[in-house]
């Protein structure tokens, strides 16, 4: 999936990339460089067609992702 793909499932979903990051605990700065990229990561996009498809079915996909407690990723490279 391109990243213009991506975008446009995220505000199927009505959500931005900011947004995105914030329910996955992912770094904000990571979603948005994937605009770089050619394509986004397989499981971004998948997620993201979820999300996208959920909303659209009138399914708030929110409080099943606040049910997994999710935990923020470590940043890579980071010294010890």
């Amino acid at each position: 999936m391109d990243y213009e793909e991506f975008k446009r499932q995220l505000g199927k979903a009505g959500l931005t990339g900011r947004e995105f990051a914030d329910l996955l605990q992912l770094n904000r700065n990571s979603i948005s460089n994937l605009a770089q990229k050619d394509q986004v990561p397989n499981h971004y996009a998948v997620i993201a067609t979820l999300m996208g498809e959920m909303a659209e079915h009138k399914i708030d996909f929110r409080p099943i992702l606040e049910r997994l407690e999710l935990k923020k990723n470590e940043p890579r490279g980071k010294g010890f």
